[in-house]
């Protein structure tokens, strides 16, 4: 890990496989809706409750004076590779990760780990 990334402690990685799919993780454009707000269930109440979600590309760590220095063009370069996953963040905890993905001319990330927290 890289000095520049901030510890997650307590996390497994596990593979998504099809039959563990959550329909909240449906894939966009789909005919069934990811969650029935009319269905009468125990999580009912918290079907409306608004979370941030955030996929987080990499990270990078440079002073005030050089991120002033910045122009249009210019690179900033993160702790990541291409080709590596980006991470997706609930409420600032991390719950998985994924590969960017295009959608309809907008960004999108497709999960391929779910990240479990123990403790």
């Amino acid at each position: 890990m890289s000095e520049n990334a901030d510890p997650v402690p307590n996390q497994e990685i596990a593979p998504v496989a099809d039959s563990e799919a959550s329909p909240a993780f449906e894939e966009f454009g789909s005919d069934t809706p990811a969650v029935d707000p009319g269905r009468n269930g125990p999580l009912t109440a918290v079907n409306e409750v608004p979370v941030r979600v955030q996929a987080v590309l990499g990270r990078a760590r440079v002073p005030v004076g050089e991120l002033i220095r910045m122009k249009s063009g210019m690179v900033l370069e993160l702790d990541r590779r291409v080709g590596e996953p980006v991470d997706v963040f609930v409420n600032n905890r991390l719950v998985a990760r994924g590969e960017v993905m295009l959608v309809d001319h907008a960004l999108g990330v497709t999960l391929t780990e779910i990240v479990r927290q123990d403790g």
